[in-house]
């Protein structure tokens, strides 16, 4: 058993000083309050649960930087995503695990402590299906190993290259599968995380777009319990499209049509009518929110003061992974929402007046409702993933309870994370993951064969 002693801890109660966390065998065996510090003790500064990050597309780490030049014409999502088909076509297998592992390794770092993987890179570069049809899942598996991140595997189901079941576009071969070819991933996937510690498995319905509504009620029952994600109104044109086709918005359709809960994760939900965000909050599903790769991309600004006003889950992702970092995104969710309100403070509430730490807080439990997290936080038989701040960071100097939060999400910098637990197990020491450096060097090697391909 290992005993940690924190100044002060954000317990699901609120902060509490002089805390003690008993830690066995990965979970948290006992909370202790205004304990004293003994020799037996490892000494620590300021404690915050380890946050979920519900929508991660892990190989586009790689990409990360190389888009931002101006095309021919004017770019956006969809320019985006032709130059994205284009890059997928010299990614192999131990490409995806060098890249998934450096990604992970930077969600640990800024205070990421479980992954939710949407997983669509299925098939070989030609568009053949490996022998293997977890291959790639069964690499991405192997990175979260690697880096010691939480895995939820969220295999995704693509048959289709517009609504009406619009055959699918060359670049979208390497995702395609059949409604019996996707059961025997799930199948292939959920051996493929089965020796990972506290792994969990659920389906990805990617989008509209994507699968026909009889695929889509076949895939909900192939979980039955677990999560279930889908890519929902990120684009207006995708609205439009949606619209066209069936006289409905996304987001108003899926609520029609399937029985939306808190098992599902509408991912983005950015372009809602008054309607559909009152519906989605009262739903109890949550709102995969991703507002740094939704500004990269030039999604728009999703309506959170109203959503969360009515009571609705939300949770983060990195999605595109451009940039790693919790509290970058959730200090763009707040300053989207105040560049567009005109006014501050704007996802701060009535009775958490901390704009920081209701944010956190909305992220923490939403994230692992995503993530299928029954139990989380820092309290008794949760998993031991804790995120330590650095108690003499400047952003940090005279900050206590909530304004630590305040203080870690809008003036933050590098160094502020000092430490993250994952399951008990020290993977972040003094802001560096422990096995950084190898990982950090075969994704450079990996880089470099990519870029001269």
């Amino acid at each position: 058993m290992t005993s940690l002693w924190f100044e002060t801890a954000l317990l699901p109660d609120g902060w509490a000083s002089d805390v003690r966390l008993e830690v066995r065998e990965g979970k948290i065996a006992a909370v202790e309050r205004d304990q004293p510090l003994t020799p037996d003790d490892e000494h620590h500064g300021v404690a915050a649960p380890g946050l979920c990050n519900l929508h991660s597309h892990a190989f586009q780490r790689a990409m990360a930087g190389l888009t931002e030049y101006r095309g021919a014409s004017a770019d956006d999502f969809w320019s985006w995503r032709e130059w994205m088909y284009r890059f997928l076509d010299r990614i192999g297998p131990d490409d995806v695990e060098a890249i998934a592992a450096q990604a992970y390794v930077e969600m640990l770092q800024t205070g990421f402590t479980r992954v939710g993987e949407f997983h669509y890179l299925h098939n070989d570069i030609d568009g053949a299906a490996y022998a293997d049809p977890a291959e790639m899942a069964t690499r991405i598996a192997a990175a979260a190993a690697d880096a010691g991140i939480g895995l939820t595997l969220l295999p995704v189901f693509y048959a289709h290259g517009g609504f009406g079941g619009a055959p699918p576009t060359g670049g979208q071969r390497r995702f395609v599968t059949s409604l019996d070819g996707f059961e025997r991933l799930v199948e292939a996937s959920r051996r493929a995380v089965a020796s990972l510690p506290d792994a969990n498995l659920g389906v990805a319905p990617h989008s509209l777009r994507a699968v026909t509504p009889q695929e889509l009620t076949g895939l909900v029952a192939l979980s039955p319990t677990g999560p279930l994600h889908i890519h929902a109104a990120e684009q207006v044109r995708e609205v439009a499209d949606c619209l066209a086709w069936s006289g409905q918005p996304p987001v108003a359709w899926l609520l029609d049509h399937q029985a939306v809960d808190a098992r599902w994760c509408l991912v983005h939900a950015t372009h809602l009518t008054t309607d559909e965000i009152s519906r989605l909050a009262t739903s109890g599903a949550v709102a995969g929110l991703c507002p740094i790769t939704e500004a990269n991309l030039g999604d728009g600004v999703f309506p959170a003061d109203r959503y969360l006003a009515l009571g609705g889950a939300f949770g983060l992702g990195t999605d595109s992974n451009v940039l790693i970092d919790p509290a970058q995104e959730l200090r763009a969710l707040e300053y989207g929402q105040r560049l567009s309100r005109l006014a501050r403070n704007v996802l701060a509430s009535p009775d958490r007046p901390s704009t920081g730490a209701n944010l956190f807080l909305g992220a923490l439990k939403g994230g692992a409702r995503a993530l299928g997290q029954q139990t989380f936080g820092l309290t008794v038989g949760a998993s031991a993933d804790i995120v330590c701040l650095n108690r003499h960071h400047p952003s940090l100097y005279a900050r206590s309870g909530d304004t630590l939060l305040d203080a870690w999400i809008f003036a933050g910098t590098p160094g502020i994370v000092t430490t993250v637990w994952r399951r008990g197990q020290k993977m972040v020491r003094h802001g560096r993951h422990c096995d950084a450096e190898p990982i950090a060097d075969r994704y450079r090697r990996t880089i470099e064969k990519l870029i001269a391909l």
